[in-house]
């Protein structure tokens, strides 16, 4: 074969995009960065020593991945049920009344402008394959796939490991034995724009539009937590 070959005869061509591990994955490294570097400011902002900042970085690292992993997992798992239960459903709709069913299969291909007589003709022979047609009434119906469901359990590893990693950068510094708070913050800026870059790989944006995006969010947050921590340090004194 020539580098001119379709992409649709490889059959890999595509991205994974029902593995139920990139969306907790970039989910948990942003939030790791972000609840982190914003925890940091705070209570840098508000004055207080750099033993309590690791302990607050640490403690935000150990809550958050677990919250992040036992969320994702939660969450997964309940979409999953209610897919299956959904499909159950019309699992027993196809068995109890086929005809209708084909019917409506057949109306909604037309209606997208496909001849009838194809549409019923398809309908007919899904009709004579249950399994097949209950994954094709799925896909038209409930936008889903019964054979594709994303797996709690990467979820929920994929978001407590990459929580754990964004939450860990803002803290480098500190753990080597660096105790400025502009150092820490800045570590964790480059980290939130290396992670951006990273997400644009899946999605053809431009890197550092991703990175740039990421990083001005992740300011954001640390700039306000650094404001309420001042103001609340003063009052304190």
């Amino acid at each position: 074969m020539t580098g001119d070959t379709p992409a649709a005869l490889n059959p890999d061509h595509h991205a994974d995009v029902s593995g139920g591990w990139l969306r907790p994955a970039v989910f948990g490294a942003m939030d790791g960065l972000v609840t982190n570097i914003a925890l940091i400011a705070g209570v840098g902002g508000g004055g207080v020593s750099a033993r309590s900042i690791v302990l607050t970085g640490v403690a935000g690292l150990v809550a958050g991945a677990i919250s992040m992993g036992l969320g994702e997992y939660t969450s997964v798992r309940t979409q999953n049920e209610q897919v299956a239960a959904e499909v159950a459903k019309e699992r027993r709709e196809l068995e109890r009344f086929p005809e209708a069913e084909a019917h409506e299969l057949v109306q909604t291909w037309t209606a997208r402008g496909l001849p009838r007589e194809l549409a019923e003709e398809v309908a007919a022979v899904l009709q004579r394959n249950p399994e097949e047609a209950l994954r094709v009434h799925a896909r038209e119906e409930l936008g889903v796939d019964p054979d594709e469901r994303p797996s709690p359990w990467t979820a929920a590893v994929s978001s407590f490991v990459c929580f754990s990693v964004g939450a860990l950068v803002p803290l480098v510094t500190y753990l080597l034995g660096f105790e400025q708070l502009w150092l820490a913050l800045g570590v964790g800026g480059v980290g939130l724009f290396v992670a951006g870059a990273l997400v644009a790989r899946f999605t053809n944006r431009s890197w550092w539009g991703s990175g740039l995006r990421q990083l001005l969010l992740g300011a954001a947050a640390a700039g306000a937590t650094y404001v309420i921590g001042s103001l609340i340090g003063v009052n304190a004194a």
